[in-house]
C-alpha cells in the first residue's frame, strides 16, 4: 500500500436519485421531481435534519450539516431509488483520483471492491469507462482490495455532470416508485393484521396518498386490536409528515352480531362487503378515488377468486389490492422492512366471525340473498359516526 499522502474528506453533499419520475414526459418529470423534493424536505423537517434541498438535473441534492443522517432519512421518501452522501470537487481526473485516494485510505478494509462512473455531457476529456480505470487504480494503490466487478464488498460511486463531480462510497436504497401525491388517494382498509399496512404502503409507493380506515368489531373483538392498527398507521405516517395519514374509526359492532345472528356460510363475505361499502363511503367523503385492501388471492377463504368477485360486488369504486401475488413470507418480511410487523403479529379478531364451513366458491347472488335487508345501506350509514385517532397533519399535500 502507498504512504497516506491525501487526507481523507468528508462528504458535503447528499445525492438522491429517483427512477420511474425519468420514464415520463418533460412536463410530467418536472412536476414529479418538484414534488419528491418538497417531500423530502418535509421528511428531513420532521426528522429534525437541518437541511436544504434543491432539485438539479436528473438529481435531488441535498445540502447538510449531517450528510450521512440526512441520506438515511431522504432514502425513506417514495420515489427515491437511493440516497447517497457524496464529496463534491471539480471534474477533473486528478481531483476524483485524490478524493477516491483519501475515501479509500479512511474505510475500514475490505477484500474487494469496485468503481462505478457516470458522466454526463460532451465537454469532459474522459469517459465513464476512463474514470472507473483511473479510478480503480487509485483506490487499489491506497489499498490491499482486490478488483472484483462481479460482487464487490464495497462499490465506489461517482457522478459527474458540468464542472462538478460527486464521489460516495455508501449507498442508501430507497422504495422506489413514485413520488407521494403524485396519484390521488385511496382509502386504505387496515385491520391491526400483517397484510393491510403492506398493502397500503405499496399504495403509497406508487404515488398515492392513502387516507386509513380501521372498522371496529365493537364486543366482538380485542381491546387493543384498535391500538394495534393505529401503531401500524403511525408506522406509515413516518413516511408521510405531509399527509394527513390519521386513522378513521368506523364503528362495526352491530354490523358483526348482526351476521352472527342471520348468516351462515357467507358471513364473512357479507363482512368483506360491508367493510368495502364502508370504505368506499369515507372515500366519496374525502375525495378519494378507490380502496386498497391488503388481500392476496388464495390466502383465506374469504380470499379465493370466486369469492372476492363477489365482496367486489358491494362497491362501484375500484378495489386495489397491491398482495394480490404475493406469498405470505414475502408480505411479512416487507412488514419487517416497513417497521410494521411487530405491531400487527396479534389476532385482529375477524377469525371469530368464521363459520364452521365457509363457503369458498360463493356467488354474489347467493351471498345477496343470505344478506339482512338494508345491510350495505346499514354498514355505509356507519360512517357518520367516523371518529378521526391522532394530531392534525401540519402540511397536508
Amino acid at each position: 500500500m502507498a504512504p497516506d499522502t491525501n487526507p481523507a474528506p468528508s462528504p458535503d453533499v447528499v445525492l438522491v436519485s429517483f427512477g420511474d419520475i425519468g420514464t415520463k414526459s418533460r412536463e410530467v418529470r418536472v412536476k414529479m421531481a418538484r414534488r419528491l423534493r418538497d417531500n423530502v424536505a418535509a421528511l428531513l423537517d420532521a426528522r429534525g435534519v437541518d437541511a436544504t434541498v434543491d432539485r438539479e438535473w436528473s438529481r435531488i441534492v441535498v445540502h447538510a450539516a449531517d450528510p450521512d443522517r440526512a441520506a438515511q432519512v431522504a432514502a425513506d421518501a417514495m420515489g427515491v431509488v437511493w440516497a447517497r452522501p457524496a464529496v463534491e470537487c471539480p471534474a477533473d481526473l486528478d481531483a476524483i483520483r485524490a478524493v477516491l485516494d483519501g475515501l479509500a485510505r479512511d474505510a475500514p478494509p475490505v477484500d474487494t471492491y469496485a468503481v462505478r462512473a457516470r458522466r454526463s455531457g460532451d465537454e469532459h476529456h474522459f469517459s465513464s469507462p476512463d474514470l472507473e480505470r483511473e479510478g480503480g487504480t487509485a483506490v487499489g494503490q491506497a489499498t490491499d482490495a482486490a478488483v472484483d466487478l462481479d460482487d464487490p464488498d464495497r462499490t465506489y460511486h461517482v457522478e459527474v455532470r458540468d464542472e462538478r463531480a460527486h464521489v460516495s462510497l455508501t449507498t442508501y436504497e430507497g422504495p422506489g416508485g413514485l413520488p407521494l401525491g403524485t396519484q390521488d388517494p385511496l382509502v386504505a382498509l387496515v385491520s391491526g393484521g400483517h397484510d393491510s399496512p403492506v398493502a397500503a404502503y405499496e399504495a403509497m409507493r406508487r404515488g398515492a396518498p392513502v387516507i386509513p380506515v380501521y372498522v371496529g368489531l365493537g364486543a366482538y373483538g380485542g381491546p387493543d386490536h384498535e391500538a394495534r392498527a393505529a401503531a401500524t398507521v403511525d408506522a406509515l405516517a413516518r413516511h408521510a409528515p405531509n399527509v394527513d395519514c390519521r386513522l378513521r374509526v368506523v364503528p362495526g359492532g352491530d354490523l358483526v352480531a348482526t351476521l352472527l345472528d342471520d348468516v351462515k356460510d357467507t358471513r364473512m363475505l357479507s363482512w368483506r362487503r360491508a367493510i368495502l361499502r364502508i370504505g368506499e363511503a369515507v372515500a366519496d367523503r374525502e375525495g378519494a378515488v378507490g380502496v386498497v385492501t391488503g388481500e392476496a388471492m388464495g390466502q383465506k377463504s374469504s380470499q379465493t377468486a370466486a369469492n372476492l368477485a363477489a365482496t367486489d360486488a358491494a362497491v362501484d369504486c375500484p378495489v386495489h389490492r397491491p398482495l394480490f401475488a404475493w406469498d405470505k413470507h414475502d408480505i411479512t418480511e416487507r412488514a419487517r422492512a416497513i417497521g410494521t410487523y411487530e405491531d400487527s403479529s396479534i389476532p385482529v379478531g375477524c377469525e371469530r366471525l368464521d363459520p364452521p364451513f365457509p363457503e369458498t366458491r360463493a356467488t354474489r347472488t347467493a351471498v345477496e340473498a343470505a344478506e339482512p335487508d338494508g345491510f350495505l345501506d346499514r354498514a355505509a350509514a356507519a360512517v357518520d359516526d367516523l371518529r378521526i385517532v391522532g394530531a392534525e397533519s401540519s402540511q397536508p399535500l
